[in-house]
């Protein structure tokens, strides 16, 4: 790739002092003399909806999006949209019915609401898995395939001085707590929606130029429909005898209508509903305020397909019409990862600057979040319950601010040389299989937690493992032990001597057999758990306003499931 021109780097950084600059404003003007773990931690009241949607999105959007989503637009086309699409949904489900039952509580942190709805053992068990995940799969991703991905667009020579400038700049938003995260990452939001329109624009124009249109947006989007209508459907083809191994590989990853029956709705709800690091955002704000926060989020999410994933079909319909062979096969080898990059090579002076900028608000703004999580649950969850009982406001913050160090340095040291393997694994693949194996039970038990009386805590606990192995198995042995074919599963040639259920089919399965098992657990128990939360009507009673943008995203997403079906 070309080099940055004077005026990319002059983007880049005034892009850098902008956010530092406003961080430190929002620091010092709302910053008290005895600030409480509450508002650090969760920025009690200090967030607006626009704050907490733009949030949300800006620590929900990395490195592992623009990279990986990219390269599946490119093998498989706009059906990866409905990691998003389907996303916009499972935020209305949590703004109408989870967020009440959090802020009704007063849960600050997944662990305390599993400690308060079933027992401490439950909470210290997920207190840890989650703290574990979050640094050594999560932040660490997050830095390595963010320094990479950047270290690319710079020529490849700056790997290890990225990682470090992405980790002090993390490090100098995070310790300023949920509210100036919350706030900077309205700048990063902005400036990641324009950078990756731009980005998309110049994708587009490629592909007019390329046959001859010149350079017409509307043109060239026309000419991926007309020369790839195959890469707009969102639902795949189930495989037939005659498919290919790569039509084959298309439904493993995204397994048609059958994924939208399982998997794709655990994915979401879990992430969306049941996961400290986006719930945070919302967990310090009255009802009203985090529901629009959580909307306006959603309606983010059905643009972000434009962002991430139409780059990498423009780069499959040039690839595939003679141009971008040296991008996309440096070492004569097809790279769908290099997509995005591909692209990016084409950028002019100047909106290069803005695209560098788009990718770092992307991760700088994710680990900080992360951070800022691992933080909250360490304190709140472990230091404040089992070290320190008695420690005051200024101390948990303290130790807030140590543990945030700590974490991205633990991050930084596992990262420089690689230690766990992301770049061989592919970033994507390494985080889905540390979390994807745990999802259904842990969403499970917060479902059945949250809306059924009688969930007891052993069923709580049964359901975490048994989540767990059955993933394992479905994933791993079920098409050995039970046959390829059976009336819950149908198993498909992988393209390496074995035979696989797709992922998310067995993220279904997973789910459903541990739901049955924790509903036959707890029926053993009494009819109603003392622990149980009361829920009534008024809870989940929606304003007219709020009404409003989750009929528009409904409208909305059906449009786009009817054009692009």
């Amino acid at each position: 790739m070309e080099k940055f021109s004077t005026i990319d780097y002059v983007i880049f950084f005034v892009y850098f002092i902008v956010v530092a600059g406003y961080g430190l404003w929002i620091y010092r003007r709302k910053k008290s003399a005895e600030e409480s773990s509450n508002d650090y931690f969760l920025a009690e009241g200090s967030l607006t909806w626009w704050a907490i949607g733009a949030s949300l999105i800006a620590s929900n959007i990395s490195a592992e999006q623009f990279i990986g989503m990219s390269g599946n637009g490119f093998e498989v086309g706009i059906a990866v949209a409905a990691y998003e699409w389907i996303a916009a949904i499972a935020l209305i489900i949590v703004a109408v019915w989870f967020i009440p039952v959090y802020l009704k509580n007063k849960i600050f942190t997944m662990p305390q609401f599993l400690n308060r709805r079933y027992n401490e053992t439950t909470s210290l068990i997920m207190a840890v898995f989650w703290l574990f995940l979050y640094v050594f799969v999560n932040l660490t991703s997050i830095l390595y395939l963010g320094a990479l991905a950047i270290n690319n667009l710079m020529g490849g020579e700056y790997f290890h001085i990225i990682m470090l400038v992405l980790a002090v700049f993390a490090i100098i938003i995070t310790l300023g707590g949920m509210r100036v995260i919350g706030f900077t990452d309205v700048i990063q939001v902005v400036v990641l929606i324009v950078g990756g329109i731009a980005t998309t624009y110049v994708a587009l124009t490629l592909v007019s130029e390329h046959f001859g249109l010149g350079k017409d947006v509307l043109a060239g989007f026309n000419k991926l429909l007309e020369d790839s209508p195959q890469h707009f459907h969102l639902i795949v083809d189930k495989p037939t005898a005659e498919s290919s191994q790569a039509d084959i590989n298309k439904y493993l990853m995204l397994p048609g209508i059958g994924m939208y029956l399982a998997g794709i709705w655990i994915v979401n709800l879990n992430y969306w509903g049941c996961n400290q690091y986006i719930t945070q955002r919302a967990l310090g704000a009255d009802l009203k305020t985090a529901r629009t926060g959580l909307l306006f989020a959603g309606f983010l999410k059905l643009l972000m397909p434009v962002i991430v994933m139409l780059p990498g079909i423009a780069a499959y319909v040039l690839y595939k019409n003679g141009a971008l062979q040296n991008e996309m096969a440096p070492n004569g080898n097809f790279q769908a990862d290099n997509a995005y990059s591909a692209i990016l090579g084409f950028l002019p002076d100047g909106v290069k600057g803005m695209a560098l900028a788009a990718l770092t608000a992307a991760i700088v703004a994710s680990l900080a979040g992360k951070a800022n999580s691992i933080a909250t649950i360490y304190t709140l969850d472990i230091y404040k319950k089992y070290i320190n009982k008695g420690a005051q406001d200024k101390k948990l913050v303290g130790i807030g601010k140590l543990t945030i160090i700590v974490s991205i340095v633990i991050a930084v040291l596992f990262t420089w040389n690689d230690t766990l393997g992301i770049g061989g694994a592919g970033g994507f693949t390494f985080i889905q299989k540390y979390t994807g194996f745990i999802s259904p039970g842990v969403f499970a038990m917060f479902l059945l937690g949250m809306f059924w009386k009688r969930t007891t805590g052993t069923a709580a606990i049964v359901g975490l493992i048994a989540g767990f192995v059955l993933s394992v198995f479905f994933n791993e042995f079920a098409p050995t032990l039970l046959g390829n074919e059976t009336w819950i599963y149908t198993a498909y040639p992988n393209g390496k001597g074995g035979y696989e259920i797709p992922f998310q089919i067995c993220m279904g399965l997973a789910f459903a057999f541990t739901m049955l098992l924790m509903v036959v657990v707890s029926l053993a128990g009494p009819q109603i758990n003392p622990k149980a939360f009361e829920l009534d009507k008024k809870m989940f009673r929606v304003e007219p306003s709020v009404m409003i943008l989750i009929v528009v995203t409904v409208l909305l997403v059906s449009a786009l499931y009817v054009r692009f079906w």
